[in-house]
């Protein structure tokens, strides 16, 4: 890669003045962190099947006890410092947490004659060498079930690296989770997903280098692993509060919580080791209302308001509190103390916003305006590593107010590469816009020269100066970062800027295409129709579905693909007959239509060309759009 720059002084002064203001002193959760170690993996590299690293224990080593360098902020740095101490630790007896194998950590309870297993991280690589760690040290216990806590891939993506189909099949494993789990998980990964797997690049800063200019973490995790994402359904949906389920001798209490941290999620209490899971509900610092690699607007009020009831329902039985991304909180009273402190956060930032909202602010405005109170600022669970306050309380002016913000002259703006050569003409021409950067950057101005330098480089991409000056304000903006996504963010922009896109690094796993239902296979086909093209085209196919019997009929009409199941398919229309892996198979290119239907895995009545007329008004996907550039 590019070298980097240095740091600038006006970078460093920002660095101190942030500093300057955190309590370095309060050393509980260093203590919290490393509470219970039982051992750590020898193997510090987990491979895929064909040699590949995956995920590396160690390229977080030049963190570790080490002072914080100048090109990072000391509160990010401290965070990441938290997030290598890998390993198995024991919570309480009969729970045991596997942590710094992934973004996520994965929970192990013990039964009566196995365990329970909570969240198998993303891969099926790295839930294997941690699973293969607990046993190391805890001795070789079947597994009685799996829990996903809710419908991000960190939270099932590696389940085959512990358990197998088969086993589910054949009900010796149920796999728990919330209502509606199937149904968001999917969504969220299949029908936006090019795009948020693309932005997640930068989010995550999966192209950067670990090290003291680079990569340091996202705050959350230190980054995600690389390897086979895998999916099994689940065979038992928790519906309501307060569901009991006894599981190998363990009794689990269930909270349903969902459009909090993810559009299905539910905490469970443990009444016998006296332990609440919280999921990703709580954790130690500020998380997302709404995330920079996209997806739907999260309710802070409702997060906050069931984080109520959690304290409510389990405070009194609760010793212990631990969740699916940090280290637990001990002792009744500092769990639910963290408890509320979080429920506080997200509270706050929800009715000040709304305050503010009412006040005529807009979400850029309110940004820079809201505080969080002193009390909650002292709290280091507080932080926004993760979420930010700025960019959580644009996604709450997002939820309730949309893209607009009242003002006319905003109503109907220029796209990017419109406006920017107008901007760039404004300045008076090419070499005075960059001259404006460049002091902007000789100020310490990076925002503005962010700002100006976006216009350069979008009224000409070819323009290597302002591609550096641009890359250079976005670097010192990512050294001064707190939050650990917005550093990634600057610094991959930066990076790209530099050297050329480094497009997707991973995408969507096989299994959760092949989990897919039929309607969303159907809508994942609507959605990429090119519109304009087929605004003449009116066809229809009717898909009848073996292994579920129903027959779907697609209709195109003025551009749009809809679908519906029908008892009878009407005249003259062709229809398919397969069962729904065989029609996940045509529509990702998987299966040959002439051999599927020369075998007989796809039988047709009518013309099969209709097919064909469909298929050529599917518009293909760029994993690697352009995001710094035009």
């Amino acid at each position: 890669m590019a070298p980097s720059k240095p740091v600038t002084e006006a970078t460093s002064r920002r660095i101190d003045e942030s500093a300057a203001t955190l309590p370095f002193d309060d050393t509980q959760d260093f203590e919290d962190a490393r509470r219970g170690l039982l051992g750590r993996a020898t193997d510090r590299q987990v491979r895929a099947a064909d040699g590949r690293v995956v995920w590396d224990l160690d390229a977080y080593a030049f963190m570790r006890d080490a002072e914080c360098p100048a090109t990072a902020n000391p509160s990010l740095w401290r965070q990441g410092q938290l997030l290598i101490e890998d390993g198995l630790f024991e919570v309480v007896p009969g729970i045991y947490q596997l942590r710094g194998f992934d973004l996520s950590i994965m929970t192990v309870i013990e039964g009566e004659t196995g365990v329970i297993v909570v969240d198998p991280l993303i891969s099926r690589e790295t839930a294997a060498a941690a699973f293969a760690l607990y046993t190391a040290h805890r001795g070789a216990r079947p597994v009685r079930a799996m829990i996903y806590t809710h419908t991000h891939v960190d939270h099932f993506g590696g389940v085959k690296g512990i358990i197998t189909e088969e086993e589910v099949t054949a009900g010796r494993v149920p796999v728990i989770a919330p209502e509606g789990f199937m149904q968001h998980a999917i969504a969220e990964n299949v029908f936006a997903g090019t795009a948020m797997t693309r932005r997640a690049g930068y989010m995550y800063g999966a192209a950067l280098e670990r090290g003291p200019h680079g990569q340091i973490g996202t705050g959350l995790g230190q980054t995600t692993s690389t390897g086979e994402v895998t999916l099994i359904p689940p065979t038992l949906s928790v519906t309501r509060t307060g569901e009991r389920h006894v599981i190998d001798g363990v009794e689990l209490v269930f909270q349903m919580t969902p459009g909090t941290e993810a559009p299905a999620e539910m905490n469970f209490h443990l009444p016998g080791h006296r332990a609440l899971c919280t999921a990703e509900n709580t954790s130690h610092n500020l998380h997302n209302v709404l995330t920079i690699r996209g997806a739907q607007v999260r309710d802070a009020h409702a997060w906050a308001h069931y984080l109520t009831e959690t304290i409510a329902l389990f405070a009194d039985q609760t010793d212990v509190v631990f969740a699916s991304h940090h280290w637990p909180t001990w002792g009744r009273e500092r769990a639910v103390e963290f408890l509320a402190m979080q429920r506080d956060m997200y509270l706050y930032l929800h009715d000040q916003t709304l305050r503010l909202i009412n006040q005529g602010h807009t979400g850029p405005e309110i940004a820079e305006m809201l505080q969080v109170p002193p009390a909650l600022a002292r709290q280091w669970h507080t932080h926004g590593y993760y979420g930010s306050v700025s960019h959580n309380v644009r996604g709450i002016y997002q939820r309730y107010m949309g893209f607009y913000d009242a003002n006319p002259a905003n109503l109907w703006p220029h796209p990017p590469e419109a406006v920017a050569p107008r901007y760039v003409a404004a300045m008076g021409g090419r070499d005075a816009a960059l001259a404006v950067a460049r002091q902007a950057l000789a100020d310490g101005d990076h925002r503005w020269c962010a700002e100006v330098g976006k216009h350069l480089v979008f009224a000409d991409d070819t323009d290597r100066e302002a591609r550096e000056v641009l890359a250079d304000a976005l670097e010192q903006l990512g050294y001064g970062a707190e939050n650990g996504t917005w550093r990634n963010a600057f610094l991959a922009g930066a990076a790209e800027l530099r050297e050329g896109a480094f497009g997707t690094p991973v995408g969507a796993g096989t299994d959760i295409l092949g989990a897919l239902s039929v309607p969303q296979v159907l809508d994942s086909v609507a959605v990429r129709i090119d519109g304009p093209r087929a605004w003449d085209e009116h066809l229809q196919i009717a898909w009848t579905i073996t292994d579920e019997g129903r027959t779907h009929l697609c209709e195109l009409r003025n551009g749009a693909l809809n679908h519906r199941v029908v008892a009878q398919v009407p005249a003259g229309v062709t229809v398919f007959t397969l069962t729904r892996r065989a029609l996940i198979g045509l529509v990702t290119g998987r299966l040959d239509l002439p051999a599927a239907l020369g075998d007989g895995t796809v039988a047709v009545e009518g013309d099969p060309a209709v097919l064909g007329r469909l298929v050529a008004l599917i518009a293909p996907v760029d994993p690697d759009f352009a995001i710094v550039t035009p």
